[in-house]
């Protein structure tokens, strides 16, 4: 089963940067796709990417991320002052596992999410 998590701004705007990636985490290692609104800061993505090899093994393989915002060049002024009294909350990050994310294809304004085929033993 694919299971997809949505993780609101307002969840994780109060988290330190430690605890943002320490959240994502646990939720991608339990095999979902986590969406969240908003974007993660160049260096929270870097350390999430870091923190991530720590867990990589057998069962976790490790992850995918991207980030998608629109990109309203007229809007820039607009958005910049916005940005800068509420935060970054401009766009949508997605994180998933590498053993059920395949592949993930953007542009501007869509995502193309191509996911494994997930195989469980059933109990008989």
């Amino acid at each position: 089963m694919l299971t997809l998590q949505f993780l609101p701004y307002s969840e994780i705007e109060s988290l330190s940067s430690g605890s943002k990636i320490k959240k994502i985490l646990n939720l991608v290692r339990e095999n979902k796709i986590v969406l969240i609104e908003g974007r993660l800061k160049p260096t929270e993505e870097t350390d999430l990417i870091q923190r991530t090899m720590e867990y990589v093994g057998k069962s976790f393989k490790g992850i995918e991320l991207c980030t998608i915002y629109p990109n309203n060049k007229d809007k820039f002024l607009k958005e910049f002052l916005i940005n800068i009294l509420i935060g970054d909350r401009t766009g949508l990050t997605v994180v998933g596992p590498a053993n059920v994310v395949k592949e993930i294809k953007r542009d501007p304004n869509k995502i193309l999410l191509l996911t494994e085929n997930l195989k469980r033993k059933r109990k008989k």
